[in-house]
């Protein structure tokens, strides 16, 4: 069993950054790659980024991609996702996720999560 535990959300202005952390412990060589969702209101979960523990693995949704970075360190088994130029459409809880298989970004094949972390963007 991963545990996983997000940090860093919070409310910010539209444009502005945050980052957010996800510190992983238990079984942790168990997994494979890591990575983010998130949920806005009404909405169903949708994918955000996801990252290999070598890195050597990196995939973004469209909507993200060229604001956002996914990054990963192995000393301290914590993923990141940095976050820039944020949009008030980028509201949501945002969740840490792990997989043991490679490459896949279906919520459904992620096997361990975190409690979420709300990001709020204020237009």
């Amino acid at each position: 069993q991963v545990q996983l535990v997000e940090s860093g959300g919070g409310l910010v202005q539209a444009g502005g950054s945050l980052r957010l952390s996800c510190a992983a412990s238990g079984r942790t060589f168990s997994t494979y790659s890591m990575g983010w969702f998130r949920q806005a209101p009404g909405k169903e979960r949708e994918f955000v980024a996801a990252i290999t523990w070598s890195g050597n693995w990196i995939y973004y949704a469209a909507s993200v991609k060229g604001r956002f970075t996914i990054s990963s360190d192995n000393a301290k088994n914590t993923v990141y996702l940095q976050m820039n130029s944020l949009k008030a459409e980028d509201t949501a809880v945002y969740y840490c996720a792990a997989q043991e298989k490679p490459g896949s970004i279906l919520s459904g094949d992620f096997t361990s999560w975190g409690q979420g972390t709300q990001v709020t963007v204020s237009s």
